[in-house]
């Protein structure tokens, strides 16, 4: 088998980096292969904290597999389309390793295939090098270990599997750091948005969803408060309107999630604002709607939405 690129999807999170890069050194160390662990976008604050505190450098960003002589790639955080590189359709897909639906994804030939619905991604990957009796370093264990508390909120969000609090216990043991005490650090690390345009603000963590048709972006922030976000609501929505054009979007939603208090508000723009109000059986005020108790985008905002543009 040539060489193989593993990353997670555009935009990545902390949980996108992290999966890639413990998928790669379980490649290599696991089952012999020659596999690199690359990104599709530079790596947000929260990890770039990450990789800095133990020690990592960040994985290169590539743009496409092809151009880079490679035909064969593993997905981890991901298998839709349109949140992968840009030749997707042109390459073999010889793992997906995910947590997420399954969506527009299929493949000429057999692939692993590795789904779980818990917390993260890198959760699947810990347990996989456990069962290959896999020795995990410091520093693969903490990228792990962010990842996961990363997409679970530090175990709070509804995600959270009930195996995800044994493999924190794991990993955070391996990485010899405390699980509260990092867990709170990381998170913090992201939230300084003071610092970003309203054009990066709304790329931070996004994703595009295939919804009945329709190209449905939905991004969110984390912040420890929600009223200093909507203080730009004017510039922020300039810039979504600014997307939504460019990128043929049919609608927008913008989540605001504070991380303290385990709440939203959500900001939507687009064509189809009566499918997001009945999504969460809200009204919209001047675009934005407060959604008590959500943090999850991919359990409290695209299942609901999903059905709402399929009904």
């Amino acid at each position: 088998m040539s060489k193989l690129l593993v990353f997670g999807h555009q935009n990545p999170d902390t949980d996108a980096i992290a999966s890639a890069y413990g998928w790669a050194y379980l490649e290599r160390h696991a089952f012999g292969r020659d596999a690199e662990a690359v990104a599709l976008g530079t790596p947000n604050e929260e990890t770039a904290f990450a990789l800095d505190y133990f020690g990592l450098e960040a994985p290169r960003v590539v743009t496409s597999a092809k151009a880079e002589g490679v035909s064969q790639v593993i997905l981890t955080d991901h298998n839709e389309c349109q949140q992968s590189i840009s030749d997707i359709r042109d390459l073999e897909v010889v793992a997906v390793i995910d947590h997420h639906r399954v969506a527009n994804f299929e493949t000429a030939n057999p692939l692993y295939m590795r789904l779980e619905p818990v917390g993260s991604a890198s959760s699947i990957v810990y347990r996989a090098a456990k069962e290959n009796k896999v020795q995990l370093p410091k520093e693969v264990a903490g990228l792990l270990l962010s990842g996961l508390i990363s997409d679970t909120l530090l175990l709070k969000s509804p995600t959270t599997h009930a195996s995800d609090p044994q493999v924190a216990k794991e990993l955070a043991d391996i990485a010899g750091v405390d699980l509260e005490a990092y867990g709170l650090e990381l998170l913090k690390a992201g939230t300084n948005l003071s610092s970003k345009s309203a054009a990066e603000l709304i790329d931070i963590d996004a994703k595009t969803f295939e919804l009945n048709g329709n190209n449905v972006r939905v991004a969110q922030v984390n912040t420890v408060d929600i009223a200093d976000v909507l203080k730009r609501q004017e510039e922020l929505e300039a810039a979504i309107s600014e997307a939504i054009v460019s990128e043929g979007y049919s609608d927008f939603v913008l989540m605001i999630t504070d991380i303290l208090n385990s709440n939203s508000e959500i900001l939507a723009l687009g064509s189809h604002l009566d499918k997001v109000e009945a999504a969460f059986d809200i009204k919209l005020e001047q675009n934005h709607a407060f959604l008590a108790g959500a943090v999850s985008r991919k359990k409290q905002v695209v299942p609901q939405l999903t059905e709402s543009f399929n009904a």
